[in-house]
């Protein structure tokens, strides 16, 4: 039975919600499931933007034609090829013989790689600025490569200021019922998601995402409507400039993160010292993590967020510890910047871990050290305890002139 959403008189959200799928992409935990928003227009020519993952499909087909209510579906606008967003493109093809395609050249290239049915025959190929009407509806396309694939595209509508932003201002998490973001408490149940789905889906391509804002800038936007995650009435400025911070790669927050990666609690117990510490000094909402307990999509997250990173490490084959080196490597390959961070490390007979992972933060554009490394040598002994009180010393010092 059909599941659907009246935004406006002629506007209908057609989506659906996973709340079975355990990794995004294969790779990322959605405790709280995902939705697959997809939005169709019954103006005098019919407008589905976007289709869903095969997952929700039947639903989704049947949200489409209780909302057509036995019209034809005239146009499908491709604002994002991934196949969370496209895997029912075959079979709407199928369904509406009519059915005009609308993407850009490297939409349809894509079209090509997914389907076998004629593309060109449907094809409506559209390059930046370009206009569909559709009767009172004129939709202008504004190009988004590489937020995140690079035919990615946004749409406006220019006679409701609506934004279908494709991938862009998305988050994880399965809608219940409430379609808006104002109509939840964003900040408190949302916000970590949305963070989440940024650094981990979008993080890499700041530059990208930059560009898109600039042109964004010059629309008068009433609404934003992504492909996951609540749509955004009201407050758009606050959310926009979430996106202006994780792009440009500025701390939300003069805050302390804290991971560790500890065999046998040794150098856990150094991080709790710092961390017990700091938090003496006058630090608050310190966070901290087990590397080898926590998927390291969320520790990246919190990297983000945090304006001073503490990575501590025992030394496992003479190298850096697993997890933690999983955890700097996604650092780099999200092209996470600009943060002050210290380094611990830990080795019974050879430590080693600290030196490597200087050369791994050495690859981030922006990182500078605090303080000189410290060093275990199995457990905490009275001059590693001082050591770790200077450095919490040092760390708080560069938390107050961050809020300064």
């Amino acid at each position: 039975m059909y599941c659907v959403k009246q935004m406006k008189e002629d506007l209908y959200w057609v989506g659906g919600t996973d709340r079975r799928l355990a990794l995004f992409e294969n790779m990322y935990p959605i405790p709280r499931g995902v939705s697959y928003n997809a939005y169709l227009v019954l103006d005098e020519q019919t407008v589905l933007l976007d289709t869903v993952d095969r997952a929700v499909s039947d639903i989704f087909l049947e949200n489409v034609e209780y909302a057509l209510g036995g019209r034809a579906l005239d146009y499908l606008i491709v604002n994002h090829m991934e196949p969370d967003h496209c895997a029912v493109i075959g079979e709407l093809a199928l369904r509406h013989p009519g059915m005009k395609i609308v993407g850009n050249a490297k939409t349809v290239a894509m079209l090509k790689q997914f389907y076998d049915f004629e593309v060109d025959a449907r094809a409506v190929i559209v390059k930046e600025g370009d206009t569909l009407s559709t009767g009172n509806h004129t939709f202008t396309f504004v190009m988004a490569p590489m937020v995140h694939w690079p035919e990615a595209m946004v749409t406006y509508d220019t006679l409701d200021k609506i934004l279908y932003s494709a991938d862009a201002f998305g988050t994880f998490g399965a809608m219940n019922g409430n379609l808006y973001a104002d109509e939840v408490d964003f900040d408190r149940d949302w916000m970590d998601d949305a963070r989440r789905y940024y650094t981990n889906i979008v993080g890499k391509y700041g530059m990208q995402v930059q560009a898109l804002l600039k042109k964004a800038a010059g629309l008068e936007i009433a609404m934003i409507c992504p492909l996951h995650g609540p749509v955004w009435r009201t407050d758009i400025a606050k959310f926009i400039e979430k996106y202006d911070r994780w792009s440009t790669y500025r701390p939300e927050e003069a805050a302390v993160l804290i991971a560790y990666g500890s065999v046998y609690g040794h150098t856990e117990n150094a991080a709790n010292i710092l961390a017990a510490r700091l938090a003496d000094l006058g630090i608050r909402n310190i966070a901290m993590y087990d590397t080898s307990a926590t998927h390291p999509s969320v520790i990246l997250s919190e990297a983000f967020r945090c304006s001073h990173i503490v990575f501590a490490s025992s030394t496992y084959n003479n190298g850096i510890f697993t997890p933690m080196e999983t955890l700097l490597l996604d650092l780099k390959a999200h092209n996470l910047q600009n943060r002050k961070f210290a380094l611990i490390q830990n080795g019974s007979w050879a430590p080693a871990s600290g030196k490597l992972m200087g050369k791994l933060t050495a690859a981030l554009k922006g990182f500078e050290q605090i303080g000189e490394t410290v060093t275990l040598k199995s457990a905490v002994k009275a001059e590693q305890r001082q050591a770790l009180e200077d450095l919490a010393e040092q760390i708080a010092a560069s938390v107050r002139a961050c809020e300064a």
